[in-house]
């Protein structure tokens, strides 16, 4: 068994030495200063009624969520897996900081998102905050940070399970158990998915080397919180996961495996202690197809990626006095890791190796307070981080006689960066809130960026060992209107200015560099609102972004274009209805407006409206019945467009039908 996991079993029979403690499983109690920023929550009830059932699609309600490519967790690679918020485009590396019981998710390697490991159904709520800045979060938290948040006893209870069989000999299974041990508790899950999976290249365009793509994904979770003595409790937990896919072509395939496992011991009204180990594996296969594709040649191959991520927080909130909050701290994250390839294949074998990577550590030291009256709540913080890039190589050479084709290290790099946010939220009356905000964030680039070059098709992009972080200013001003506890509204004006965003510079034909650019910046509104009448509900939002690249040198072709991938509009909205027994029905739209795939706007992949629907009916009390349907008009989704044309598409129609055991 693997280590983790004896870990987290040999910490649930801690003994309690009270007998009237309550054990949440959370960590600090969240801070009044946080209604003065942009926050959408999405519930258990939606995390688990989806048409997908998979995380990285469901967070597409939210207004601004967007992942770099169009594509979900089963067709697009993994790479292409880097989610951000108000169009501040990107690449793969993530803009936006995603983060489990208090962990940043982000791959040690790449800063990609490994969504197949999160099962919805594990979770209790997420929240999603735009904007924000780094605050107390941490470094990463440029566009804005997505906190999930395990569930605990009160959203799941006993065994519970879901299996459905759906398009394309497609299998979605879930089985899990949660339950009390002592005075704590423990839940165990585990999920599995596979698929023949859909042709990524549209009809028209397809040749005998086009196929569908497949994939087979597992993820297992362990979890246990017990109390230690007085408020205090600890909580350990451990997550596996195994992703496999393939792209549609021969020598396409890629595959990632991970494990996870975290401690906290916590006093939810005074203090937090943090520490956690991630590790991940990646392999990759590249092929190029011919023109009338009818042959694939594998070019280059990933044949692993180790990396590591290790890190350590403490928070500590002082009784200060009637409705002042304070929480202070530090944390520390080093990752580390590195890709070994092959590549400039001859007869189907690479004759060339290469082996590239790094380290990077950041620690940081954290102040947060808040003032909070019956009207008006404050909120300013502040943080100073101290960032190092270290170890930092790349080494190419000949398999036939080992003669070194390339062999640098690159000089270690440190500096400070220090970054804030402040924020108030005024009640003028019991229905309206106003509340506005200004701050700062930063990222450091990922090993990827830094240190590995690719080959997609015939374009090549090289790494860039003298990337600068990437610096954010922000402010916004919104108004957050309930006249019912079952409805709400809310509007918010946002400007945004990421400084050295690195990005993808074409420099000749097929030629393209990391590099950083001057500047993007991004303005626009956002709506948001829910409402629930009786056994009916709508939920819903929309975004409008003005962005623009600021370009020089180099990138000067960039100059006033929008960012790639990034919508100037989206929208969706949930039409449900709940009855007696647990039947609910349900139906989402989404709109995505057309974006760039390149980033010098010379090709565009169109603007897509899809529908989703859900219906389930309980059969006995333990036991439902639901189908689901993904797309359901089959609309195409164009996920990207090649520089010679092709294009290929997000999932089509997909239907599932299964059942539902146990649960809450």
């Amino acid at each position: 068994m693997p280590r983790p996991a004896l870990l987290l079993l040999a910490l649930l029979p801690c003994p309690a030495f009270a007998q009237d403690i309550v054990v949440t499983g959370r960590g600090l109690e969240e801070s009044p200063g946080e209604r003065a920023y942009d926050a959408t929550v999405i519930n258990r009830e939606r995390l688990t009624q989806s048409a997908s059932g998979r995380l990285d699609d469901i967070l597409r309600d939210v207004p601004g969520v967007q992942n770099f490519r169009r594509s979900d967790a089963r067709s697009a690679n993994p790479t292409s897996q880097g989610v951000t918020l108000r169009a501040l485009g990107g690449n793969a590396s993530s803009r936006a900081l995603l983060i489990l019981d208090g962990v940043p998710q982000t791959d040690p390697f790449g800063g990609w998102i490994n969504w197949p490991a999160y099962d919805p159904e594990r979770l209790g709520a997420v929240r999603v905050v735009r904007g924000g800045g780094s605050g107390l979060y941490g470094p990463g938290a440029l566009a804005g940070t997505i906190e999930m948040y395990s569930a605990g006893l009160g959203d799941i209870e006993g065994a519970s399970g879901r299996l459905f069989y759906g398009s394309r000999d497609s299998i979605d299974a879930r089985a899990g158990w949660a339950g009390s041990m002592g005075q704590g508790f423990a839940t165990v899950s585990a999920s599995y998915g596979r698929g023949d999976g859909f042709t990524p290249i549209v009809k028209g365009q397809r040749g005998p080397v086009d196929r569908p793509s497949p994939y087979e994904q597992t993820s297992l979770a362990l979890r246990g919180v017990a109390p230690l003595s007085g408020d205090v409790e600890i909580q350990a937990s451990s997550t596996f996961f195994s992703d496999i896919r393939e792209r549609g072509t021969p020598y396409s395939g890629n595959s990632t495996t991970g494990a996870d496992a975290a401690l906290r011991i916590v006093r939810p009204d005074r203090w937090s202690a943090l520490f956690y180990v991630q590790t991940r594996d990646f392999y990759n296969s590249f092929a190029s197809v011919n023109a009338d594709r009818s042959e694939a040649t594998q070019v280059a191959e990933q044949v692993s990626v180790p990396s590591t991520g290790l890190g350590a927080r403490f928070d500590v909130a002082p009784r200060i006095g009637s409705g002042v909050t304070l929480r202070l701290g530090g944390d520390w994250r080093r990752t580390s890791g590195e890709t070994r390839e092959g590549f400039f294949f001859v007869d189907g074998e690479a004759t060339r190796g290469r082996v590239a990577g790094g380290a990077t550590d950041t620690i940081g030291l954290f102040a947060d307070g808040a003032w909070d009256s019956e009207n008006l709540t404050l909120s300013l913080s502040g943080r100073l981080d101290r960032w190092t890039i270290s170890n930092g190589t790349l080494t190419e050479r000949v398999f036939a006689t080992g003669a070194l084709l390339t062999d640098t290290a690159f000089a270690d790099r440190d500096g400070w960066r220090p970054t804030g946010r402040a924020g108030f939220a005024y009640r003028p009356a019991g229905a309206v809130t106003v509340r506005g905000a200004a701050y700062m964030g930063w990222r450091l680039p990922t090993l990827n960026e830094l240190y590995r070059p690719f080959r997609v098709g015939a374009e090549t992009t090289r790494a860039n060992a003298e990337l600068a972080p990437e610096r954010l200013k922000g402010i916004e001003a919104g108004i957050d209107y309930s006249p019912l506890s079952s409805a709400r509204i809310g509007v918010t004006l946002f400007a945004n200015r990421l400084d050295d965003p690195i990005a993808n510079v074409t420099l000749g034909t097929n030629l393209r560099e990391r590099r950083n650019l001057d500047a993007i910046e991004a303005r626009g509104v956002e709506l948001d609102g829910s409402l629930r009448l009786g056994a009916w509900s709508l939920s819903g939002g929309y975004s409008y972004v003005d962005a623009e690249v600021s370009g020089s040198a180099e990138a000067a072709a960039m100059d006033g274009l929008r960012p790639a991938q990034t919508p100037r509009h989206f929208a969706s909205a949930t039409l449900g209805w709940r009855g007696i027994g647990g039947a609910h029905v349900s139906v989402t739209a989404r709109y995505t407006g057309d974006q760039y795939e390149d980033d010098l706007g010379e090709r565009i992949l169109p603007d897509a409206l899809t529908f989703d629907a859900v219906a389930g009916v309980r059969l006995t009390p333990a036991v439902a019945l639901a189908v689901r349907a993904e797309n359901v008009t089959n609309a195409r989704v164009v996920a990207t467009l090649s520089s010679d044309g092709l294009i290929e598409r997000a999932t089509p129609r997909t239907l599932w039908v299964g059942l539902r055991f146990g649960g809450r």
